[in-house]
């Protein structure tokens, strides 16, 4: 039976996942009532979990250091008391071999050496090359599937991935180039790298180990 998160846990771990979030985009990130959501940041801010921060023209909420722990205590507990840590790691190994895929194609996105620059910007003029790399964004979109499917069979709030980056590739295809990579919106980056930052979080594991 797929295990359904508090929403205590959910608020903590929306932040998490976005790094930097107001209150409408952590309630949005798992469906959750806005008042609730507001309650839940004062009393965790109150424990000194989450802080308000400010940078250039961004405002929201972080977790602060003791906030970090306690959500990897509350994701680690979760593990535990459903017993799906196999699955999650099984997931996260399968990721794995598929995120050094994904971040080849995000730098070959980024730079199309020329020449004279190895290290040339990518122009979005040779669209032969734009197409190659969308054409391995499909692939790791395919890959992310079964991923996905595991994960969300056991918890879940790790549901929508797949269809998140499906959705942004989709918008990429249709010539808005700032769906691959943009990081203010929903981009395939953006999920990419949330789903990144849950697989870590979840497991308790810095990135980069």
């Amino acid at each position: 039976m797929v295990h359904v998160s508090s929403s205590e846990l959910l608020v903590l771990h929306a932040v998490r996942v976005k790094g930097m979030a107001d209150v409408a985009t952590v309630a949005e990130r798992f469906a959750l009532d806005g008042g609730l959501v507001m309650d839940l940041l004062l009393d965790y801010e109150a424990f000194g979990w989450v802080t308000r921060v400010r940078f250039a023209d961004l405002d929201g909420w972080a977790l602060t250091a003791t906030g970090r722990m306690e959500n990897e205590r509350r994701l680690a507990d979760e593990l535990d008391r459903t017993a799906t840590r196999s699955e999650v790691i099984a997931a996260h190994e399968a990721f794995i071999v598929l995120n050094s895929h994904f971040l080849a194609a995000v730098t070959k996105w980024q730079i199309r050496p020329t020449p004279t620059d190895a290290l040339a910007a990518n122009d979005h003029s040779d669209t032969r090359w734009d197409q190659q790399v969308l054409d391995d964004l499909h692939d790791l979109a395919r890959g992310l599937r079964p991923v996905g499917a595991q994960l969300t069979a056991t918890l879940e709030r790790f549901a929508g991935y797949p269809e998140r980056y499906a959705a942004a590739l989709d918008r990429a295809d249709r010539a808005e180039r700032a769906w691959v990579t943009q990081p203010k919106i929903d981009s395939c980056h953006t999920v990419w790298m949330e789903l990144h930052e849950d697989l870590l979080a979840t497991l308790g594991l810095e990135r980069g180990s």
